[in-house]
């Protein structure tokens, strides 16, 4: 029901504007720096990295209001593929005991107008430093031309890879295999039902929760305050690569030997 559909990490100053300033990244992935108003009027500012169903989004200090935009804040979003799942899961989450919070997100295309984006669903409504979230793309923002989507494939298609541009093809990046996050214990305990209700599989060790479902895998170590944060992602190819090693700011990217790449924070 539920697929890794993107992660979010704030890192230092330093690390972003490396990210944003990469040559080698515009080669690596469809990369983009992109600010977008949302709803309510937010605003922020992320660098994209965009696969075939998968993508990741990088932000500095201060580039999303609010904790955020703080060290060490993290997110992840979780999406359907067929229109009215989100429904679907929502019915889940009660028979769980949850309480499912709902949020229409906007996007203003820049005719302040803002346009349905994506239906979400909300566990808490405040996290200390790390939150997930359900998804599901409306039908209004999918039809929009401005959002550049491709036809649907079969009715109801809100899928990730009708969202995604093909531009994936011509890079090196396909898409994001496995993520890494240091979470809190609360931020993690808030964020299993949403896991278990989406259909993900489960493994707990020594204070980690691996996830498991449609090519992603999602692992989530507990640890405190100020210690927080996405730490590692593993990326598949489009091909067979000699290594590389490129440093951005406190980050590194290893790309290869072979068709696989590991970014390390």
């Amino acid at each position: 029901m539920l697929f890794y559909n993107h992660a979010w990490g704030t890192f230092d100053r330093a690390t972003a504007d490396a990210v944003e300033h990469s040559r080698y990244l515009r080669e690596f992935a469809d990369f983009e720096v992109r600010t977008t108003t949302g709803a309510d009027g937010k605003v922020w500012t992320g660098r994209y990295l965009r696969g075939r169903e998968t993508y990741l989004e990088v932000f500095g200090l201060g580039d999303v209001p609010g904790q955020d935009g703080e060290l060490g804040a993290a997110g992840l979003g979780l999406s359907t593929e067929r229109d009215g799942d989100i429904e679907k899961l929502k019915v889940r989450l009660r028979a769980a005991g949850e309480k499912p919070i709902d949020f229409l997100q906007t996007r203003d295309f820049g005719d302040g107008k803002p346009v349905p984006w994506f239906d979400s669903l909300f566990l808490v409504e405040k996290y200390e430093r790390f939150g997930a979230w359900a998804m599901e793309y409306r039908d209004e923002y999918m039809d929009d031309p401005r959002s550049k989507v491709g036809p649907a494939r079969f009715p109801g298609d809100v899928t990730r890879e009708r969202y995604l541009p093909d531009a994936y093809q011509d890079k090196l990046m396909r898409d994001i295999t496995f993520i890494r996050l240091a979470v809190t214990p609360s931020d993690l305990a808030d964020t299993l039902p949403l896991l278990r209700a989406g259909g993900f599989s489960l493994w707990t060790e020594d204070g980690s929760v691996t996830a498991t479902r449609g090519g992603t895998t999602m692992r989530f170590d507990e640890a405190p305050l100020g210690r927080t944060g996405l730490e590692r992602v593993e990326f598949a190819l489009n091909r067979v690569v000699g290594r590389h090693v490129e440093k951005l700011g406190t980050s590194t990217l290893v790309v290869g030997p072979g068709k696989r790449a590991v970014w390390t924070f």
